[in-house]
């Protein structure tokens, strides 16, 4: 049985200009111990789904299907028996650090709290917990900086913090939003070899929400590419990166430098704008994006699925370069 199933996810929002489609359809599942990253453009679903199975959609957003952890739906889970699961076997990273934590509480109260909520540990117990988890994600003098308030760190280190926190109480599932958005590329590598350290220390499985396809290269086992809502591939890393199947998937490819490449190659851009999640266009969602778009795609293409378990939906058996 896998760690977390997601089964048939919509997740929809009512706004004053109408109900916006932002996940349709979604299926993917996670082990115990596995790496999934989800991509795509700003806007494609990939927060949003994770928040619906977090139940922390907005006031005017609305989920439905399931997401099945431990054999148990947590899309029907009441909010005490939510609140049991988060933190403790479920936790998650926010995309940004400074908003995520309380700028009028230190450090240490915001970490102490959680671990006497859920692991029953009394304070000093909570606090040398706490302080072990600031040495491993490498917070120098962590008994001093403990004390300190988040705008007394920088952005790197406030980000180490939320790793630390997030593994507080060695979750079976962490969630990372774009753990690495806005820190320089040192920083940003020393954040995924540090999750890549501790995801086989602890056995925890990760999904990895990101656009930035040199992050999952180094950190996952399998990708899950969306576009407008939509899965559109799932497959290996081997699979994503070297043999490609969807228009968008290889579009998104050729859009990031490579070290393997010459530094006069060109990027190419992907032509156009994503679809209004307002009135979501008949077919294939890309088609008026596609290079490869024809008559067919006027219908809603199915979700192929080879032998080696890769998925990818489009009319297509192959995209060529």
């Amino acid at each position: 049985m896998s760690l977390l199933e997601v089964k048939d996810l919509d997740v929809d929002f009512e706004t004053h200009d109408g109900e916006v489609h932002a996940v349709t359809k979604l299926n993917f599942s996670i082990d115990a111990g596995d790496a999934l990253a989800i991509v795509g453009e700003s806007g494609s679903g990939k927060t949003q789904t994770m928040m619906a199975v977090m139940n922390l959609l907005a006031e005017n957003g609305k989920a439905r299907g399931k997401a099945l952890f431990k054999g148990e739906d947590l899309m029907q889970m009441n909010v005490a028996d939510l609140n049991k699961r988060r933190g403790k076997e479920i936790a998650m990273i926010f995309q940004d650090s400074m908003t995520s934590l309380n700028p009028y509480l230190k450090i240490e109260k915001q970490m102490v709290e959680v671990v006497m909520h859920h692991q029953g540990l009394n304070k000093s117990e909570a606090r040398a917990h706490a302080i072990e988890m600031l040495r491993a994600v490498r917070i120098p003098d962590p008994e001093r900086r403990i004390r300190q308030y988040p705008h007394e760190y920088s952005g790197g280190m406030r980000q180490r913090i939320m790793v630390a926190m997030g593994l507080l109480c060695q979750p079976d599932l962490l969630i990372a939003d774009e753990p690495t958005t806005a820190l320089d590329v040192t920083v940003q590598a020393q954040i995924s070899q540090l999750m890549t350290e501790l995801r086989a220390k602890s056995n925890t499985a990760i999904i990895l929400i990101t656009h930035d396809l040199g992050v999952v290269a180094g950190l996952c086992d399998r990708v899950l590419v969306m576009y407008a809502g939509q899965a559109v591939e799932c497959g290996t890393v081997e699979q994503i990166f070297y043999q490609p199947k969807h228009p968008y998937t290889k579009g998104l490819l050729k859009s990031v430098p490579r070290l393997d490449q010459p530094g006069d190659t060109g990027l190419e851009a992907i032509a156009g704008n994503p679809p209004n999640l307002l009135s979501l266009p008949e077919g294939c969602r890309f088609r008026e994006r596609c290079p490869k778009a024809h008559e067919a795609c006027r219908e809603a293409p199915p979700m192929q699925l080879d032998e080696q378990g890769h998925a990818w939906r489009c009319f297509l058996d192959q995209v060529d370069d």
